[in-house]
């Protein structure tokens, strides 16, 4: 899957930056701190105007993030992917046949180890690179995971964007507006 050629997904973090994305050509969308209460009329908008939806469910405010909320995401929500830190959310996306993407900080040697364990233990389909803006990390995580790589955090201008999509990311996450436009 590559995002039928688009590189890059647009962060939504409010509901103003969502109709704006309704109104233009991109299709996929990462929703990222929306209420629970929200999360219903989301998906169906988006649906209606054929935009598909990468939701990270460990930033949706008042639903826990554990293996049951992730069944009511798929279940009844069904977005096109689930974005998360953990396991027990990843393999649920993947026994509902929803597209699974592991959030993956880069804070240190330790936390890319135990990333990798959860990658093996976990195969998600995506891998979601923080900060996003560490080119030799990207083609290495690439290369060690042989998943495709997402970039996300810390991308601030179009150079940036080339470098990251040149070292190996499929695509990048961004809230800058500026950047959506590429």
């Amino acid at each position: 899957m590559d995002f039928n050629g688009q590189k890059i997904l647009p962060a939504i973090k409010t509901m103003k930056d969502f109709e704006i994305i309704l109104k233009s050509d991109i299709e996929y969308i990462v929703m990222l701190e929306v209420h629970i209460a929200q999360v219903e009329n989301i998906m169906k908008y988006a649906h209606k105007h054929d935009k598909k939806v990468l939701l990270h469910a460990d930033l949706i405010q008042g639903l826990k993030n554990d293996e049951y909320s992730a069944e009511y995401l798929c279940q009844k929500i069904k977005p096109d992917g689930l974005i998360s830190t953990r396991g027990s959310v990843l393999k649920t996306a993947n026994k509902n046949n929803v597209l699974s993407i592991q959030r993956l900080f880069l804070l240190d040697t330790i936390a890319l180890e135990t990333g990798y364990k959860l990658i093996q233990k976990v195969q998600p389909k995506f891998i979601e690179v923080l900060p996003g803006c560490v080119p030799h990390l990207i083609e290495r995580i690439s290369k060690e995971t042989g998943l495709p790589i997402i970039a996300g955090g810390l991308i601030t201008n179009p150079n940036e964007v080339e470098s990251v999509l040149s070292a190996g990311a499929k695509a990048i996450t961004t809230s800058r507006k500026e950047l959506w436009k590429l």
